[in-house]
Parts: C-alpha cells; structure tokens; sequence
C-alpha cells in the first residue's frame, strides 16, 4: 500500500513538473515573437505581380494604373485607415517623367487602405475553384489573389477556406416544373432525391395536395434541395 502511494506521488510530480508554464514556455513565447516580427518584416515589403504586358509604355510614370507600380508600404499604419504609399514602375515598364514638373512633383504617389492582402473583401481578390470538394457544408483551401489594380500589403497570393458550392447537374426550373404538374406523385421528392418522403407523397396522393402546395413553396424559396447536399444549376 505504501509503495502505491509513493509511486502515485511520484507520477503526479513529474506531472507537475511537465506542466509547469516557468520551464519553456518562455522561451516558446520569445521564439514566437521573434517568428511573428520576422514574418511581419517579410510580409511588408513589396511583393507583386511580375506580369506586365498589360501596362503602358511611353507613357508618364504618373499616370501609370496601380498593377503596374511597385510600392512602399508601411506595416505600422491603422488598419483600415487611408494613407499614401510612395510607388516606382516595376521592372521593365517603360515610362518617363513630366520635364514641365519638379523631381517631387514627378514622385508616384498612391492612396490605399491599411491591410493585408488576405484581409481584402470577397469581392477584392478571385479564387481557384476545385472540383474535388462534395459537401456544401464543408470548405477547402485553396489560393487567391487580389485584383491588379488594388494596392495591399502582403503577398498578393495567400492561402484562404472557401465553401465549397458544388452541383450536381440539378436544374431548379426543371424541379420546380415537375412539383407543380406531377409533385402530387411524388416526382419532384424522387428526382431529388429524397426516395422516403417520394414514396410516402405517392401513397397519400400529395398529401390530399397539402404536401403538394408546401413542395412547391419550399422549391420556389430553394429550401428545399438536392437530398445529396449539392446546388441548384
């Protein structure tokens, strides 16, 4: 009994001392802040698209769009906020100053919000699309990139979870047909899908046409969808 109670004295101070948070989570914590701050610094400077055979040549440097201009951005500001970015033209654009301006006069200055490129709004950047997903309810990684012409810090590709909208082929004017002239029978419960509740509209005539009415209504709204879980074409 004695040796039982030392022994459990034993595990559980071994178990103290491996939890104990003085050990290494301090030196956890400062690797961390070191990783954070390096990866802050990298992500600030200027990456961008090294495409530009849609920009311009012969043309002032000022009135250059943004996809074609490299900036300097300052990882300290607002988010949020408007500031203004000095830019210069990217690698081979070709572009030359206004001699009737001064050299600050000639400076390529930008106003963009305060963010990272993967804080930009759905609609601010596009993302492949995959085909491999099979559930509306779940999301995959995939990669996105902001628009050209938008200016943000960061890389301008990153990593983001989408939902995943696949279809099956289901057409919502081809189901929506079926229940208003044969959806008494069941038809439209059958053709998408749901076998169960087909059969028993079947039996009971479309639930004396109470059934029938609420199908209609529910495929009108797209409540009511593909039993496998897919989007309407």
């Amino acid at each position: 009994m004695m040796s039982l109670i030392l022994s459990h004295i034993r595990i559980t101070q071994s178990s103290v001392n491996s939890n104990n948070p003085e050990v290494t989570p301090t030196k956890l914590e400062k690797i961390s802040s070191d990783t954070d701050r390096s990866a802050v610094t990298i992500n600030s400077s200027s990456k961008s698209s090294s495409d530009t055979s849609h920009c311009p040549n012969d043309t002032l440097c000022t009135d250059l769009p943004n996809s074609c201009l490299q900036c300097t951005y300052n990882p300290q500001c607002v988010y949020g906020a408007e500031i203004n970015v000095t830019c210069v033209p990217k690698t081979n654009v070709l572009c030359h100053a206004d001699r009737l301006k001064t050299a600050a006069q000639n400076e390529i200055r930008r106003t963009m919000v305060c963010r990272y490129c993967y804080q930009t709004e759905r609609w601010e950047h596009g993302c492949e699309q995959k085909g491999g997903c099979n559930s509306i309810d779940s999301q995959y990684k995939t990669n996105c990139t902001v628009h050209p012409e938008l200016l943000c810090m960061g890389h301008r590709t990153f990593m983001k979870k989408i939902p995943c909208n696949w279809t099956q082929g289901y057409r919502w004017s081809t189901t929506l047909i079926l229940s208003i002239t044969i959806g008494g029978f069941g038809a439209d419960r059958f053709f998408l899908g749901h076998w169960q509740e087909g059969i028993g509209k079947l039996f009971s005539f479309g639930g004396l046409g109470v059934w029938t009415l609420i199908d209609v209504l529910l495929i009108s709204l797209h409540y009511l969808g593909p039993a496998d879980g897919s989007l309407y074409i």
